[in-house]
């Protein structure tokens, strides 16, 4: 069967690896031949969500590097998608909606555009996420240490 685009390029934390993930690199290796992942590096996530991950890099990309619909993976060491494509040179990114319509997205369509690249947002996976999943173990672990505390005094 032939498929619609030749390279493709998504990004992503991958941090807490959950369904929403795989179903990302799922339907984007539907669509493409051959699929590049750029697994966002610690300090580029520290710089727009003010966060570190809890999985290191080096073990978020291994575990997106074991996922068969994954052809390469790259470091995303900027939120810029145009330095991605002068090194990969990917026909389309794939992206989950909820980028839809930022701004930071729409300038980067467009500049994306001038060179030939399509954009394909994939429905975001309702119910699931990695704050969430981060945000839920933080508490238990606050909770954890707040009761260790208690016993030992």
């Amino acid at each position: 069967m032939e498929k619609k685009y030749k390279v493709g390029y998504t990004t992503g934390v991958f941090d807490l690896f959950h369904i929403g993930h795989l179903n990302i690199l799922k339907r984007a290796k539907e669509q493409c031949d051959y699929l590049i992942v750029g697994v966002s590096t610690d300090e580029v996530v520290q710089s727009y969500k003010h966060k570190t991950p809890i999985i290191p890099y080096e073990e978020r990309k291994q575990i997106v590097e074991s996922i068969k619909y994954v052809d390469k993976v790259v470091p995303q060491t900027t939120m810029d998608k145009y330095v991605a494509w002068e090194e990969n040179h990917f026909d389309v990114i794939f992206h989950g909606d909820d980028w839809k319509n930022s701004d930071m997205y729409r300038e980067m369509e467009q500049k994306l555009k001038s060179v030939g690249v399509e954009f394909v947002y994939f429905p975001y996976t309702k119910g699931t996420s990695s704050t969430i999943l981060s945000n839920v173990l933080k508490e238990m672990l606050d909770k954890q240490k707040k009761s260790e505390k208690g016993d030992n005094e």
